[in-house]
């Protein structure tokens, strides 16, 4: 665990399901979209087994066990080389906690991270007009403009198999 006098940062684990019911929530408030993080929210068993998998990474930032903010990111493991890179899938710190060097922090832990792992690269998106997220990764990367599709995965509603 990493700490400073203001926060802690605590990766969590299988069982630290609690924290990642709370970092669910911060990140429904967060975003603003508290249906999608608390809807069909998964069940305890398999946030056991997410949090306890190789490919999977929970951040929570916290002060006096309340979440301040995290990370969720994975592990992608290459084809190319024997190497793997690090997507920050959401990254959050709640409003009332802002500028107070969290987001920076839980960075600089999932980069402490990712050299254990052997990974070579951390990579992220931000939504254009996110400026406060563009600001932060700006300082902290290099910036590549790229474009991002997602493809809907459709089912044949006679087997329940995927389709395109």
């Amino acid at each position: 665990m990493t700490s400073s006098s203001r926060f802690s940062i605590q990766q969590l684990g299988p069982d630290d399901v609690a924290l990642m019911e709370a970092l669910l929530a911060t990140f429904g408030e967060v975003f603003d979209d508290v249906e999608t993080y608390r809807r069909n929210r998964p069940g305890t068993g398999y946030l056991r087994q997410l949090l306890g998998s190789d490919s999977f990474i929970a951040l929570t930032a916290l002060k006096g066990g309340e979440v301040l903010g995290g990370i969720a990111a994975y592990e992608l493991k290459k084809f190319e080389q024997e190497r793997s890179e690090i997507y920050i899938y959401d990254l959050a710190v709640a409003a009332a906690h802002r500028r107070e060097g969290i987001a920076t922090a839980l960075i600089q832990k999932l980069n402490d991270i990712a050299a254990a792992r052997g990974a070579y690269v951390i990579f992220v998106q931000a939504d254009i007009g996110d400026d406060p997220a563009i600001e932060l990764y700006t300082k902290l990367g290099i910036r590549e403009d790229v474009l991002h599709f997602d493809i809907a995965v459709a089912r044949d509603d006679s087997t329940g198999r995927a389709r395109l």
